[in-house]
């Protein structure tokens, strides 16, 4: 994709009604970055064993998170390295992992520990009768893998980390209660591209439009991730930030951060919102609210209130583009220089995972 905003085009329709494409980005997007898969909560105690799928209907795999005797946190493969079975169906507390199928044993940290009726078998066991180890990327209580075992954290979360480093995310508490899905009728890159652009928020979003400061509404590139920084108009619900932080001085009233691709990080004075965009089909979309409160007196305040509301209106106009994009008489469109620099940063992402 050409790199000059200014001179560059958006995708072609054919990558949101290409069956073959969606099929592509399996592996070439989605199997190549980090995702979100939890809370350290779910393994809170040397023994836990929390089974998972990771895109549940799209990368479907069965993965498994355990805690060791030392309190180490792994992610493993939760497919028995015998026969293919799933090894743990539910959560549960294990000294060892034992397969239900055959009665094969690993170690909580994947290492193969027995084998009844297999004396006779030459060369065994060997490394590939462990169970497969995922990288396991730490922030706060908030945890990530990837399916790539060379897959670097620091291109996706650095940035994000070193703007926020002030912000106690240990202090910050999980509530399912407050945490929601939504099923869309589209396609799963096309709820990200609204995500990236604040252009749309004063014809959409007559309630966000009120508290944030369009005029100042900026974007920043880095690696694998972008910002978008919310000011308010006002001094009222605001980040109480410390000197240190390079926007002292700021109302900030929000950090975006989208991480590719397709995760967003929504920092607010309350807490966090994190929306996790998940491809159901090639014009179907889950999105998961997984909601964290660390000043409570503050949740529902400010940018971060409304949220269901904004989701609404997200909805229409993302359902009503992808009726748009399956039509004959629009294949591509032009970007704003000033406001579409989030999308246009997203689509050449999807250019470079897609060709490498």
């Amino acid at each position: 994709m050409e790199p000059d905003i200014s001179v560059a085009k958006t995708l072609h329709t054919d990558f949101y009604t290409d069956p073959d494409i969606y099929e592509k980005s399996r592996k070439k997007i989605f199997g190549e970055g980090w995702q979100f898969i939890g809370d350290a909560q779910q393994v809170s105690k040397p023994g836990s064993c929390y089974p998972f799928s990771l895109l549940e209907n799209y990368l479907d795999e069965p993965l498994l998170l355990t805690r060791d005797a030392n309190g180490q946190i792994h992610c493993l493969s939760n497919v028995c390295t015998h026969r293919g079975t799933t090894l743990v169906a539910e959560p549960c507390h294990a000294v060892n992992l034992r397969c239900r199928y055959h009665g094969r044993q690993f170690r909580l940290d994947g290492k193969f520990i027995s084998m009844p009726e297999f004396k006779e078998v030459k060369n065994f066991p060997t490394k590939d009768d462990d169970l497969s180890p995922l990288p396991i990327f730490g922030w706060g209580s908030l945890l990530f893998t990837s399916l790539n075992a060379n897959a670097s954290p620091d291109k996706y979360f650095h940035a994000m980390q070193e703007r926020l480093f002030w912000l106690p995310l240990n202090e910050f508490i999980f509530k399912p209660e407050l945490s929601k899905s939504y099923d869309v009728q589209a396609h799963w890159a096309l709820y990200c591209e609204n995500y990236l652009e604040g252009f749309h928020i004063p014809f959409v979003h007559a309630g966000l439009n009120a508290v944030i400061d369009f005029g100042n509404y900026t974007t920043e590139l880095f690696d694998a991730s972008n910002l978008q920084l919310g000011i308010a108009k006002t001094d009222d619900e605001i980040f109480n930030l410390p000197v240190s932080s390079p926007d002292y001085g700021k109302k900030v009233a929000a950090y975006y951060f989208f991480v590719f691709p397709n995760m967003m990080f929504n920092f607010y004075p309350w807490g966090l919102s994190i929306n996790l965009v998940q491809p159901k089909g090639i014009d179907r979309t889950r999105v998961s609210f997984i909601t964290y409160v660390w000043k409570e007196e503050l949740f529902n305040k400010g940018a971060g209130s409304g949220l269901d509301t904004v989701e609404m209106e997200d909805e229409e106009v993302v359902e009503a583009v992808q009726k748009g994009v399956r039509s004959s008489s629009y294949q591509q469109g032009r970007y704003s220089v000033s406001r579409e620099q989030g999308t246009h940063h997203f689509h050449r992402m999807i250019c470079d995972a897609l060709n490498a």
